[in-house]
């Protein structure tokens, strides 16, 4: 096949076999589905007139991922970055067209976020004709995983099945169970996030180095649907590292920070039950990590030595790795309001 569009080819993911019960589904980029499918409903709905400026904040993938549809669709791109964004994320927006401001460097996720947030909302008082993405609100950002859903119903058909991916914005893992349950209302999901994140309550832990996940919030985001999730796990930032670590010494996997976190949890869910198979959510590659996970893997703990603490609430948790089991309740009295 020869694809149209390099965003055709990038955007779809292997899956690869890591134990008997866990298997890898390996995106180059995961958000490419999402951008790609929001800008072409929102140009078909006339929400967007072609050649108009798009906005965002982002952490690093959803930004790539908006550059690339902006490219294949001929629209603009505005990039307000996070501190975590490298240099060769950067180039590479910049040189697809995207025009980027990154934040100060912050310690802490909250900060970060709250920069981001400002920045885009002060960017449309001057540019009212721009289209912010609002990739944490506008659930337009589900339709694109339900093409992966499909895919995964077609290659693990009639399998007892769960997912276990990094919480994030929420419309990855919650599109992709959203539409595996159709068929299936067994389907499992298993969140991860940072401590430190409000998202499910733990925003009165802070992790150093949290922000480097990815993975939490700490403005409420409303595409985070919480009653679709079944167990939750919430990690520091050395076991995330040291998930990533183990994936890429025992399976060869070049992955990013919540992917290794992911792995993590989903071997030890795969331990309590190995009747299921563990679906682990791969959203990006290595590269962006180099300096700040991978150059430092002589400090990866042992994987098989680790376990979380089992918590019956989120107040019960306790660093550096907390369970509970969340049975798809709703979201959580959290005293924060929403940010955008």
């Amino acid at each position: 096949m020869i694809h149209p569009h390099i965003t055709d080819a990038l955007k779809v993911p292997d899956l690869v076999r890591l134990t008997d019960g866990l298997v890898l589904i390996r995106f180059e980029s995961m958000k490419i589905y999402s951008a790609l499918a929001a800008v072409r409903h929102l140009l078909e709905q006339r929400t967007l007139r072609p050649g108009q400026t798009l906005i965002d904040s982002s952490s690093g993938i959803y930004a790539y991922a908006l550059a690339l549809a902006c490219h294949r669709y001929g629209m603009r791109c505005h990039i307000v970055a996070s501190t975590t964004v490298d240099t060769t994320t950067r180039a590479q927006l910049e040189i697809l067209g995207a025009t980027v401001e990154q934040v100060r460097p912050s310690a802490n996720l909250k900060l970060d976020q709250e920069l981001r947030v400002r920045r885009v909302k002060e960017i449309l008082v001057g540019h009212p004709d721009w289209h912010w993405m609002r990739q944490y609100h506008d659930d337009v950002h589900y339709l694109g995983y339900r093409e992966v859903a499909d895919r995964i119903t077609t290659a693990l058909p009639g399998v007892a099945l769960t997912i276990v991916g990094g919480v994030g914005s929420g419309a990855s893992t919650g599109s992709l169970v959203e539409r595996l349950r159709v068929t299936d209302p067994s389907v499992r999901l298993v969140g991860v996030q940072p401590f430190g994140s409000v998202t499910f309550g733990s925003q009165d832990h802070h992790a150093p180095e949290a922000i480097i996940a990815g993975i939490g919030s700490s403005i409420v985001f409303d595409n985070v649907r919480h009653h679709l999730y079944d167990t939750l796990h919430w990690l520091d930032f050395s076991h995330a590292m040291s998930g990533t670590i183990a994936l890429l010494r025992d399976h060869a996997v070049f992955a990013g920070l919540s992917t290794g976190a992911g792995y993590l949890a989903a071997t030890y869910e795969a331990r309590r039950h190995p009747d299921r198979l563990h679906l682990v959510i791969g959203a990006d590659t290595g590269h962006r990590y180099v300096e700040r996970v991978f150059a430092r893997h002589a400090e990866a703990l042992d994987p098989t030595a680790l376990k979380p603490v089992e918590v019956s609430a989120p107040e019960e948790m306790t660093m550096p790795w907390s369970r509970t089991e969340w049975r798809r309740t709703a979201r959580p009295a959290s005293g924060k309001e929403r940010a955008a």
